[in-house]
């Protein structure tokens, strides 16, 4: 079993399952897309040693901040699939389950709650946003995504791999 290009296909099909729900949100719902940008200049700050920003929008623009913003998006969820595999135990790629998947998927919520958000600016579980609950259960609802995208990456990757 090689456990690295299971790790990379879970997590490169997770995250994908998460952009194209990024994509249906905004056809059927109106809400806008995540701004990887955002996150490749808030990333980009921090060998300049700046990790928490009053406005990440304000902040100053960094050269290629886009592409390091989507790069981070897919190395995270390649770094969370390893961390479903840890959790779980690499047995499980040979046995894609649901329930773990989902529930490591809604535990990463914490990153951009804890991490993520009070960084840019947003405060703790977006506290600083218009509407924090609102932005809060969003996030859930993608990290959830997220999880079913782990899942479905785990069979992907036993399809393939196995």
């Amino acid at each position: 079993m090689l456990y690295l290009p299971c790790i990379l296909i879970i997590g490169i099909g997770a995250t994908a399952t998460t952009d194209l729900w990024a994509i249906v949100r905004r056809f059927l719902l109106g809400v806008p897309a995540p701004d990887y940008a955002m996150v490749g200049r808030w990333l980009a700050h921090m060998p300049a040693g700046r990790f928490r920003h009053e406005r990440i929008a304000a902040a100053r623009a960094a050269p290629g901040e886009r592409l390091i913003g989507w790069v981070a998006h897919y190395l995270i969820g390649i770094a969370f699939a390893a961390t479903l595999i840890g959790v779980t135990g690499p047995a499980r790629i040979l046995r894609p389950e649901l329930i773990p998947a989902l529930c490591v998927g809604i535990a990463t919520v914490a990153a951009p709650l804890l991490v993520m958000q009070p960084g840019m600016g947003a405060g703790i579980a977006a506290s600083r946003t218009p509407q924090p609950v609102i932005t809060v259960m969003q996030s859930l609802a993608n990290h959830a995504v997220f999880g079913v995208g782990l899942y479905l990456g785990g069979l992907v990757a036993n399809a393939l791999l196995t």
